[in-house]
């Protein structure tokens, strides 16, 4: 690809943000559009597991957390928050990489030395999920304009749990499902409390994230195909769109990391807007 093709793509690709910026000011807030659908926000974006710096290493946190090898030190990090050695955070990167890890959550006011170790200053953090929840809402509303919302509640007395992350993609609505866990980790009630969530709100898009660069084909996407056999009582099917991206009737799509998140949701988002009417026919 020559220099001038490359500027062409560039300049197309401002456009369509500068597009899909003025579309976003044109639309209704997030908000507005959910109580257009009957749901008022009782509580949202909970800051006691939150892990995040101050506004100087904000950008760079951020930036450190597109890496996967980051969030999965970051993991281990609280989980052993009380007092860590750089062996006890290395398992998923090499002890230099570990170390400059450490380093900057130290400079960043994340972390503290302790007895010859290293602890975290904020303490107790229950899990990843949080910062986690955090970073995707940012990723999605940076990379793609949106209006982001996350750790949401509802008052819906027969409709438990949070709504990890709701947002607003031009005119569209969409809920994802953020779990920090790896496959293994994940159980199928989980997956029917997704569903039933998806099924409630009713969002243009629902998603299905989970943080790995696992296969999703080995556990995730058989309980997603056993949770719809016993919510809909017949069989639907989940399907590749490639890779490890999957999608049920063009309405409920399964990611994972492995690729890049903004560029799997990308691929996803495309996919939602190419409809074809015999796909969107089907259920759910």
């Amino acid at each position: 690809m020559n220099v001038r093709k490359d500027d062409e793509i560039k300049f197309l690709r401002s456009e369509v943000r500068r597009l899909r910026s003025i579309i976003s000011g044109l639309s209704p807030s997030l908000e507005t559009m959910l109580k257009c659908r009957g749901f008022t926000v009782y509580k949202k974006e909970p800051g006691d597991d939150l892990i995040v710096p101050g506004k100087k290493y904000a950008d760079a946190f951020f930036e450190k957390l597109k890496k996967y090898s980051f969030r999965l030190f970051l993991r281990d990090v609280i989980k052993h928050q009380d007092s860590f050695s750089a062996e006890m955070v290395s398992r998923y990167a090499t002890r230099r990489v570990s170390a400059q890890y450490i380093d900057f959550l130290v400079r960043a006011g994340i972390a503290e030395p302790f007895d010859n170790r290293w602890r975290l200053k904020k303490r107790p953090v229950k899990s990843f999920g949080a910062t986690l929840e955090w970073f995707v809402a940012g990723l999605i509303e940076r990379e793609f304009q949106a209006e982001t919302i996350w750790g949401v509640k509802f008052r819906r007395p027969d409709i438990g749990g949070d709504y990890d992350l709701i947002a607003r993609v031009e005119s569209l609505i969409f809920y994802m499902e953020i779990k920090s866990s790896p496959p293994k980790q994940i159980y199928d009630r989980e997956i029917a409390a997704f569903l039933k969530r998806a099924e409630d709100l009713a969002p243009d898009m629902s998603v299905f994230f989970v943080d790995t660069e696992l296969r999703m084909k080995d556990k995730i996407v058989p309980m997603f195909e056993d949770a719809l056999q016993k919510r809909y009582k017949e069989h639907i099917p989940v399907e590749r769109i490639k890779k490890e991206l999957f999608h049920v009737n063009r309405k409920i799509f399964i990611i994972n990391a492995k690729g890049g998140i903004a560029a799997n949701f990308g691929t996803v988002l495309g996919f939602l807007l190419h409809k074809t009417p015999e796909l969107t026919a089907r259920r759910p």
